[in-house]
């Protein structure tokens, strides 16, 4: 089966921006660098970003000497955000305890800041065509399909780590690895898989049975609970936003936001917000809602804005509108400048 796989990968392979040419030796930052990013997002959302990495620090030790605001800056956006504090940890490290070269092992690997088992597989294998094997959500699906696998996710995982590591071949890991996420990027993909063009399609059980879409088996989800809050947007008269930093560990550490309330399992009324503002001012609330899924709850903010004379906040950052998209604003607090910038000029228009 591997062979096969391969011989369709040398006709129909991906140009990435990471992935080497073939018969060029893969680059082990690019690889560390592209699979970190490729953690729970989208390769079309990835590249943008990947592309501003290298061009920003092209080496390891590059990245290493930048400064941690500036590297969740770069990555503001791209989500996960833990991925960035981790990404830096780590070239810090292998800059410092390994002279800037990568280990090629999977334990030493795994031993790096935001490695796991799969990103080390990954790398031991692309980077240095290591016997290693990989399972993300593509290789996940195509090996529950190949052997129609029963066991529902995530308690699948065991079994499909040892059917995986069946079928990664001792010769050209490395393509094998690329090869078989190609398969499930753009062949056997979630809905309307296109069997018809598939390599593998006479070693297929779920193919044979007709019921392919139906892998790989799921859990029924519990419902995300949903949580509440407000965001302060304040403007001076230099239009310059207050913003604060998070703290550097958990959920969006390192990253900055407007002032804002604890987010609370119940709706915050807007009087019972405001005793919370981080200053007495003429209030506004936004019309309308900032909505934002994270991987376990559903968050709502209200958003009220006020205008102030000078800087009167301790601890906190002013930052010029114009200059918003370049600070380590994350996703959900985009939402929330959009919001309050498109109130402003609904305001504006209204006293015209």
């Amino acid at each position: 089966m591997p062979q096969k796989l391969l011989a369709w990968y040398d006709r129909h392979r991906r140009s990435l921006p990471w992935r080497a040419r073939p018969g060029v030796t893969a680059d082990p930052y690019h690889v560390w660098l592209s699979e970190i990013m490729l953690q729970q997002t989208t390769v079309p959302a990835v590249k943008p970003y990947y592309e501003t990495f290298l061009k920003r620090w092209p080496t390891v030790e590059e990245l290493a000497r930048a400064d941690i605001h500036d590297v969740m800056a770069a990555w503001a956006g791209l989500g996960y955000y833990a991925r960035a504090r981790n990404l830096h940890k780590c070239a810090v490290i292998v800059t410092e305890r390994h002279g800037g070269r990568f280990p090629d092992g999977e334990d030493a690997l795994r031993e790096l800041p935001g490695i796991g088992r799969y990103t080390a597989g990954a790398i031991a294998a692309i980077a240095f065509d290591r016997h290693a094997t990989i399972l993300d959500g593509n290789v996940e699906r195509v090996v529950s399909r190949i052997h129609r696998l029963q066991t529902p996710l995530p308690k699948a995982k065991v079994e499909l780590w040892a059917l995986a590591e069946q079928l990664t071949p001792k010769e050209r890991p490395g393509d094998y690895a690329q090869a078989i996420m190609d398969l499930g990027a753009t062949i056997c993909t979630p809905q309307k898989p296109a069997c018809s063009l598939c390599p593998w399609r006479g070693d297929c059980a779920a193919f044979a049975a007709g019921d392919q879409e139906t892998y790989p088996r799921k859990a029924p989800k519990a419902e995300r609970p949903r949580r509440y809050g407000a965001a302060f947007w304040i403007v001076n008269e230099r239009g310059e936003v207050a913003l604060r930093r998070r703290p550097p560990s958990g959920l969006l550490g390192g990253m900055l936001e407007p002032p804002g309330t604890a987010w609370a399992d119940q709706p915050l009324g807007k009087t019972a917000a405001l005793r919370k503002a981080p200053l007495s001012a003429e209030w506004r609330w936004c019309d309308g809602m900032v909505r934002h899924v994270f991987t376990h709850f559903a968050l709502e903010l209200q958003v009220a804005c006020a205008w102030v004379a000078g800087r009167p906040l301790k601890d906190t950052e002013w930052v010029a509108i114009d200059q918003l998209g370049a600070v380590a604003l994350p996703s959900v607090m985009r939402k929330v400048a959009k919001l309050a910038l498109a109130s402003a000029v609904q305001n504006k228009r209204a006293a015209q």
